[in-house]
């Protein structure tokens, strides 16, 4: 079969000449459209199922939560495993498939499973799909640099701006915010008092919640003009939330502010961010969607804080913290040098081995071919181009070439016997 098709391209060279450039321009396309990371992402094809019941112990969350969960979610297909983790008012379930499932259809089996096993788990307890990232999609960090500004209004402008316009930019799965106070109205309730009015942490807990919600409302026509009738139910200051009776004794009301302090105030806390010593910082961390191009994520994620920059408070600026383009770039840079810097040695190596022009640029042809024909094969399987992929190129060129002269040199010992016995022949026929 080889001496065939060996045969048929000694025979059809400019066939095989159109197919090799033909091939060469299918790689030089490829390469441009392989993703670009630095590093390979060699993390498991997980989907994460998280569910948060603040204020349980672990032991609750894993009796409640975490076994329900893993036990009901081991049974559906291509699954290799369910590990699950239990911590302070949440729980962990990592789900793991077999490699070549596609992640968006194993989410959805996830879902469909969740539907079913979220009636039997805690009222108010409600399982969440993590992001659609791997353990390497963490491309960026950045932190919002405003001096003098407090931690509060720096981590809501974070929450309510900058992450819902950073999400917009195509292959961001996540923007996950750290650092700051999350503001909220905290109710501080005196004991003593719930008692004096003989008032069950329960009503309080039962009154904020009903006056802090919309009602409906309904349209209705008079004097062929339609009225919409709404409510406005939600709680916008302090002063409202002080002002809900939970209680009536004697004719008189008894409110939220007779049985408790209120105060606008930080969620607590369990860290801070500190940057370079020199205090807190409010920032966030972009997250890529699995399989995306590193390279150009970040680059997009870069120009839309731009544009994001021009809506910030006066003397706010973005800080990036860690940033993988630069690392993709140093080197990614690296490996090319190093691929040209052997392909030329490699060139000069077989030319003054062989010292005969022709055979050694049929040699030398293959280099770039077979280097473009790799791209793609690694779009093929979608492999990124990574420090490991391309210095594994780097490696097979050696192999390329040793090929090519393994080649050229039998078929220069079968010339030079054909030589020898076509002269034999000629001495004897002179003779």
């Amino acid at each position: 079969m080889v001496h065939r098709i060996i045969e048929w391209s000694l025979r059809n060279r400019y066939i095989v000449l159109v197919l090799a450039t033909g091939l060469f321009i299918w790689g030089v396309i490829s390469v441009k459209k392989n993703p670009i990371d630095a590093i390979p992402d060699l993390s498991e094809n997980q989907v994460i199922v998280f569910t948060e019941w603040m204020g349980r112990a672990p032991q609750l969350i894993e009796d409640q939560i975490t076994y329900p969960l893993v036990t009901n979610l081991q049974g559906l297909p291509r699954i290799k495993y369910v590990r699950g983790s239990s911590m302070f008012g949440m729980s962990f379930i990592y789900v793991i498939f077999e490699d070549e499932v596609d992640i968006y259809w194993a989410r959805e089996r996830v879902l469909e499973r969740l539907s079913t096993i979220s009636r039997t788990l805690p009222e108010g307890v409600a399982p969440q799909l993590g992001p659609d990232g791997t353990g390497v999609g963490h491309i960026l960090w950045y932190t919002l640099d405003a001096p003098g500004m407090d931690l509060g209004e720096q981590r809501a402008i974070q929450d309510w701006y900058v992450k819902f316009a950073l999400q917009n930019v195509p292959g961001v799965s996540e923007i996950a915010s750290f650092g700051g106070f999350q503001k909220q109205y905290q109710v501080t309730i005196d004991p003593n008092k719930l008692l004096y009015y003989k008032i069950p942490l329960s009503t309080v807990i039962a009154a904020i919640r009903a006056n802090n919600n919309e009602s409906g409302g309904r349209k209705f026509e008079m004097s062929d003009i339609g009225y919409i009738i709404k409510t406005d139910g939600y709680l916008k200051s302090m002063e409202e939330l002080g002002a809900i009776s939970i209680a009536s004794q004697g004719g008189l009301p008894v409110r939220i502010s007779d049985v408790a302090t209120i105060q606008m105030t930080g969620e607590s806390r369990l860290g801070i961010f500190d940057q370079d010593g020199e205090g807190e910082r409010v920032g966030g961390i972009v997250v890529m969607r699995y399989g995306e191009n590193a390279a150009e994520v970040i680059d997009a994620v870069k120009a839309k804080m731009q544009e994001v920059a021009k809506g910030l408070p006066e003397g706010m600026n973005f800080d990036i913290v860690y940033d993988r383009g630069e690392l993709i770039r140093e080197s990614i840079d690296s490996i090319q040098h190093t691929l040209i810097e052997e392909m030329i040695v490699v060139s000069l190596v077989v030319i003054i081995f062989l010292f005969h022009w022709r055979s050694a640029l049929s040699i030398i042809i293959q280099i770039p071919i077979t280097i473009a024909a790799s791209f793609i094969l690694l779009n093929a399987f979608g492999i990124s181009s990574n420090i490991m992929s391309l210095t594994g190129i780097a490696l097979a060129i050696g192999v390329i070439v040793d090929n090519g002269i393994i080649m050229s040199e039998n078929a220069y010992k079968h010339l030079a016997e054909r030589y020898a016995d076509w002269q034999r022949t000629h001495q004897s026929d002179a003779s």
